[in-house]
């Protein structure tokens, strides 16, 4: 029960940019794990999986959405019946919540007009998925999200071993780091939002590749964390040794960081 309770699951959840990839971790625990785990642990795990259909209303992004439907197959595949349909009745209710914000009026909401240097410089305090997700907001948010630097920074911050390619000019920032991402070997990793820090000794959500810990931050000389997939996490749960390069399904769902379309 201690090790489900300090991979904070639920409240990952509760972070718009960490939804996707609790859900994603969520359901590879319950098809992967939950036969093999000890009943109040199956009840943590049955407890964060109906927060999660809850919450969809509130995060609404394409990657939640698409998270939250995998969830929904791994809970009618492992759950019992009882539970199955409760979590089945969650998730109904969040759909029609889901259905009934989207046909709210558009002049409803507020989106404050700020100039391009202000709005760059709050989008250098962003990650990778909330980036994206920025700039889906308006026209200027869009175009604020495409300034080189953001991605030369976030660049350095994922892929700091490649920074050779400073060598070469005219180089479009963002299209090199879709280009990194996509190709690295670590890609199942990055996708899973984990890391394991030396420091404190923990699995955590990393902020940028980097320890949430402000204290391990200090101590490391703000080193990136160890990335770790998301069956290294089930192992960690089920207490199974696991090898950094272990291989994950080719099925499982990854947060559509490069499926939003781009706004004119």
């Amino acid at each position: 029960m201690k090790r489900y309770e300090n991979l904070k699951v639920g409240e990952a959840l509760s972070k718009n940019n960490l939804y996707p990839f609790a859900c994603n971790e969520l359901s590879s625990v319950l098809s992967l794990a939950y036969s093999r785990l000890p009943k109040d642990v199956k009840a943590l795990i049955f407890r964060d999986t109906l927060s999660a259909f809850r919450l969809l209303p509130d995060v609404n992004t394409s990657a939640a959405v698409s998270a939250a439907n995998l969830l929904l197959k791994s809970v009618e595949a492992v759950l019992p019946k009882q539970k199955k349909n409760l979590a089945i009745v969650e998730f109904k209710q969040a759909k029609v919540a889901l259905k009934r914000r989207s046909k709210s009026p558009e002049e409803d909401i507020y989106i404050p007009s700020l100039p391009q240097d202000i709005l760059i410089h709050i989008f250098s305090f962003l990650d990778v998925s909330s980036l994206l997700s920025s700039a889906q907001v308006s026209r200027s948010w869009n175009q604020a999200t495409h300034d080189d630097s953001l991605w030369q920074s976030l660049f350095e911050v994922h892929f700091y071993h490649k920074r050779v390619i400073r060598i070469h000019s005219s180089i479009d920032w963002r299209e090199a780091f879709k280009k990194a991402y996509i190709a690295a070997n670590s890609l199942k990793a990055l996708r899973s939002g984990r890391g394991y820090c030396s420091y404190c000794d923990s699995i955590v959500w990393h902020n940028n590749l980097r320890c949430p810990n402000k204290q391990c931050q200090l101590k490391s000389g703000n080193k990136p964390v160890d990335l770790i997939s998301t069956h290294q996490v089930v192992n960690y749960l089920l207490g199974v040794a696991s090898s950094s390069d272990e291989s994950e399904s080719d099925d499982e769902a990854v947060p559509g960081l490069w499926s939003y379309p781009t706004l004119h």
